[in-house]
């Protein structure tokens, strides 16, 4: 089965959408800790990782349009290609993400600010690399440990995937509040109800 990239919106229309009454459902698909940080009003979080392990699940609750959120979009597309394999229509990507809504001063809730997870993964290759050029002074051996790194942020940008980003996502100053399926289903069918 071939999945094609789900269409785009931009900040301005889904301001627009809000505004009208017509707000579509919003997942913002990063880490807890980067939701808590910064998110639309009315997105829910719906963690990359624990979307594509229960897409169908999800799916049961998402039968509405969709609009997908993450820092820049590229998240937000992995997770529209997830849910469109478990058959769910109507799916956007929010056009440049965060970034796009914030550049426009859109409203947005705030909390306890972190680093957002492609900046904790610039620092821990680069502290890694760092750490394994300047080692590799009194153990040569070391260096391969920097091509390693190096090697893995290329499959990251050729694939779209990271696997040290993923990694770095199960931390616990990524998890922020309980985020689990139950908790996000409950959400979802609390505002079926709502609406």
């Amino acid at each position: 089965m071939t999945t094609t990239n789900p269409s785009t919106v931009d900040a301005t229309t889904l301001r627009e959408l809000i505004a009208t009454g017509h707000a579509p459902r919003m997942l913002d698909v990063r880490t807890p800790g980067e939701f808590e940080t910064a998110h639309v009003p009315g997105a829910y979080n719906v963690p990359l990782d624990l979307l594509r392990e229960h897409r169908d699940e999800l799916r049961a609750h998402l039968d509405e349009d969709v609009v997908l959120i993450c820092r820049s979009g590229a998240r937000a597309a992995q997770a529209g290609q997830a849910l469109a394999t478990a058959g769910l229509p109507h799916l956007k990507v929010l056009d440049g993400g965060m970034l796009a809504w914030q550049a426009t001063n859109a409203p947005v809730n705030r909390g306890r600010p972190r680093w957002d997870l492609e900046r904790q993964v610039r620092l821990v290759a680069g502290a890694i690399v760092l750490a394994a050029v300047v080692g590799s002074v009194w153990v040569p051996g070391l260096k391969w440990i920097a091509g390693f790194i190096g090697a893995g942020l290329t499959v990251a940008a050729v694939s779209n995937t990271c696997a040290m980003g993923m990694l770095l996502s199960r931390l616990p100053y990524n998890r922020g509040a309980r985020c689990d399926l139950d908790t996000v289903v409950g959400q979802l069918r609390d505002a079926g109800r709502r609406s």
